[in-house]
């Protein structure tokens, strides 16, 4: 990138109230285009010298070459589309060529929860390890489908817990919108038993390292990761807030208002993904029909 163009991306970064994992996002695909762009058309990369055509290259390029999933494309190219409009603005471009660019279709399908079975395993051996941080910590994203960028940042003062009701407050949450997040019985129980335990450190935030630092979204994805592996299963922090989002709708005969609240979505249709049935939900009640 040509020192013009990298300032005019550092202000771009700058000017928008991007979250830590946005701006990680937006970097990375920022590198894969530029990246590509030299290599498939021989020269430095400059923006203003890209057009239509390398935007649906590059997008073809992703998807047919890399095996990049349709969500991972359509976010490089909204990514693009948002930076090439901010040069636009800045009239360091002439147009933006990713304006026109078509983002791929994609067949939308329900994310997948944990089997019941493989989450009693996982709860109950951190029970069973005594590890009250690492039950807490699941029990946030199992309960109350919290995001692991919104346990990480959760502080002392959030934390609202008494015998018969409890809540958390997430300040940060996706959009840098702030929400009350009920706690159901067993999070409560989790959650003041940890806060027993709890070294009598300085920092604010709720959940802390071994040693004594804040513990950090890395830390608790390795966490969930080890229990995972514990339950035979390769587990990611999402997939917890996942399976807290369907049972909620098992549960509650599909509220999808209060689980869009609940999970701090800014559109429901984001949350209406969770009420789309699986491939083999789909055969089941198939094979119920008859003549």
């Amino acid at each position: 990138m040509i020192p013009e163009e990298h300032a005019q991306f550092s202000r771009y970064l700058e000017v928008n109230d991007f979250s830590a994992n946005t701006l990680k996002a937006i970097r990375l695909d920022v590198q894969k285009w530029e990246r590509w762009f030299q290599t498939a058309n021989g020269e430095a990369y400059d923006a203003r010298r890209a057009t239509p055509r390398d935007v649906v290259d590059f997008c073809r390029h992703l998807r047919e070459v890399r095996r990049q999933a349709v969500s991972t494309t359509n976010r490089c190219l909204v990514t693009l589309r948002r930076y090439f409009a901010f040069l636009l603005r800045e009239d360091f471009i002439a147009s933006n060529p990713a304006e026109g660019v078509k983002e791929l279709r994609r067949v939308q399908q329900a994310p997948k929860a944990i089997e019941r079975i493989k989450v009693r395993k996982i709860l109950r051996d951190a029970t069973v390890r005594e590890d009250a941080r690492g039950l807490a910590i699941l029990s946030l994203m199992l309960y109350c489908g919290l995001r692991v960028g919104e346990v990480a940042a959760l502080e002392l003062e959030d934390l609202d817990l008494s015998d018969r009701q409890g809540s958390v407050r997430v300040r940060d949450g996706k959009g840098r919108k702030e929400r009350t997040v009920p706690l159901p019985v067993e999070a409560r129980k989790a959650l003041a038993q940890y806060m027993t335990s709890r070294p009598a450190a300085s920092p604010a935030r709720i959940f802390l390292a071994r040693n004594g630092e804040p513990l950090g979204t890395d830390g608790i994805r390795h966490l969930v990761k080890k229990y995972g592996l514990g339950a035979g299963i390769r587990l990611h922090p999402h997939a917890l807030r996942h399976t807290m989002a369907t049972e909620y709708l098992q549960s509650t005969s599909n509220d999808i208002v209060g689980l869009s609240q609940l999970l701090g979505h800014e559109s429901i249709q984001t949350t209406s993904r969770y009420t789309r049935r699986t491939d083999a939900a789909l055969a089941e009640s198939a094979g119920r029909v008859s003549y």
